[in-house]
This record gives structure tokens, sequence and C-alpha cells, in this order.
């Protein structure tokens, strides 16, 4: 097992599953206070990084392509704050984040992961029932119906027809644009019914977003729906298994061994120098002397 606590959230690895725990610092953003806790897969991941700054610094997950249904509606534009698998890192725990990015690294290659898209998500999305305001609207989603209601400041092309009910067996697509610039951004649901190239403002198939706080939430729904929608893999690929069935361990080779001691030395540094507390130290120790 490898932790890692931090006023921005604490994560842990278990072995098969990393659990990411967001913090309740103010700072925090409310996507992932919202999202609440995480169990991510082992076979989710297709790799993990550090990044050293001068006062801080960010741990990075990087999940495989079609893997989690918010990245998938979110495709890449959430923000460094917002996005559930980066990590801000005290100076005083580098040593800490860099071993966890270690051992994130070696199960991945002892479990022979693959890097390669995913043909079935390895996580649920959030869950519903659930509802957000922003921008020129209120979306909400039970599960087999989104409802979207409007506001005083909603167009009135848009609104004179009323709330807008959309059955999910209806939807063929949904994304998430953020604000950028000049341009606003919107939550935007592709109908087979009622196709549309309007911008989002007149569009009675999106809210329209103007880069408020709460903008990040109607995330959430996008994920939701995402996560209920036929998965957007190659037509005709075979589902991915949740999980991969492992194979019996090999025989551990001599480099393996070497590398190990080389770390046991490492964190034997560590602590010593303070970077360790003890109890960080015992756990690692203990999980590294078991592979060997």
């Amino acid at each position: 097992m490898a932790e890692i606590i931090q006023r921005d959230g604490t994560w842990t690895y278990l072995g098969d599953t990393l659990r990411l725990v967001p913090g309740r610092d103010k700072g925090v953003s409310p996507l992932r206070k919202a999202l609440g806790e995480l169990t991510v897969p082992l076979t989710a991941l297709a790799g993990a990084s550090f990044e050293q700054g001068k006062k801080t610094g960010r741990l990075r997950l990087r999940l495989r392509d079609g893997a989690d249904p918010l990245l998938q509606a979110t495709g890449g534009k959430l923000t460094d704050t917002t996005d559930p698998y980066q990590l801000t890192v005290e100076s005083d725990r580098y040593g800490v984040a860099e071993y966890f990015v270690d051992e994130v690294r070696n199960a991945l290659l002892l479990d022979e992961v693959p890097t390669s898209a995913c043909a079935t998500y390895f996580l649920p999305g959030p869950a519903v029932p659930l509802s957000v305001s922003a921008g020129d609207g209120t979306a909400s989603f039970d599960g087999e119906r989104v409802r979207l209601e409007w506001n005083w400041k909603t167009e009135e092309a848009k609104s004179s027809a009323g709330t807008r009910v959309l059955d999910l067996s209806d939807i063929t697509a949904v994304e998430w644009q953020p604000a950028l610039g000049l341009e606003n951004g919107c939550l935007r649901f592709t109908v087979r019914s009622s196709p549309t190239k309007a911008p989002p403002k007149y569009d009675p198939n999106s809210i329209e977003l103007w880069g408020f706080k709460k903008d990040p939430l109607m995330a959430l729904v996008a994920a939701a729906v995402q996560a209920r929608l036929p998965h957007p893999g190659p037509a005709g690929e075979p589902a991915a298994a949740p999980a991969l069935e492992k194979s019996p361990p090999a025989a551990p080779q001599e480099d393996d061994h070497d590398a190990l001691l080389r770390r046991l030395r490492e964190l034997g540094d560590l602590h010593r120098s303070g970077v360790l507390s003890e109890e960080e130290f015992t756990v690692a120790k203990a999980a590294i002397l078991k592979r060997l």
C-alpha cells in the first residue's frame, strides 16, 4: 500500500485499486467535492506522473481512453483544479509523491495493464438522481430522462416552449464545454428527433454557461448521461472486462530483486532525512519486503 495525504485530498494505492478522496480545504473545487470518493481500478490506468514546482507539485493519473464517462463527456477540457485525477502536493511531500508514482508504475508493468483505449467504462459515473443549476437553466437527470428548466436569463426563443424533457433513448450524444475567453460554454445534448446546429444560447437541447463557479458541476450531468449511453468504442469491438484476470506471478528476476533492494535503500535515506514519517516508512518498507 502507498498513501499520500494532502490538504487537496488523500490518494491511496491498494494494489488492485486506487482510492481518491477529495480534501475539505476551501480551495478544493466543487466538482471534486460533489464527486466524492472515487475507486479507480488499476486496469483503468494508462500511467502516473509527478511534476515538481517551487512551492507545490502536481500528481497526475492518466486514464485509458474510454475508461471514465466523466473524461469522455468533458473531452479533456477540465482544468487542473477541477480534474479529479490530479492532486496538489506540498513541497515537503515530494518524496512521498515520487514513491507513490513508482508503486503505481511498477504495478502497471507487473500486471501488464494495456494502455490502449477501452471498449467499456471502468468507472460508473456520478450517482443519480442529480440536479445542477448554472448559466441559463437547470439540468436534472434521474437515470431515464433529462429535464432542462429555464430561468429569467434564458433567451425567449428558447424558453418560450417551456421545460424540455429528453428521454435517454432519444439522446445520441452529450458534451460539456467550458467558457473560454469571449466564448460561452455549454451542456449540450444531441437528440435523435430534433438535431440542431443552433448556438447554445438558442438551442433548446443546451444550457449555456458563462464561466461562473458552478459551471463545472454541469459536467456531472454530462457524465451521468454518458455512462448510460452506448460506449463510443470502435463498432464491433468486444467489450473489455471490468478487471483483467491475473496470470500466476512469475518468479522474480535478479534485476527486479536488485531494484527492490535499491528502493529499500532510497526509502531509508528518505526516512533519515525526514521526508518520510515513521509510519510512511514502515508501510512502504513492508510493501517492498512483501514483493521480495
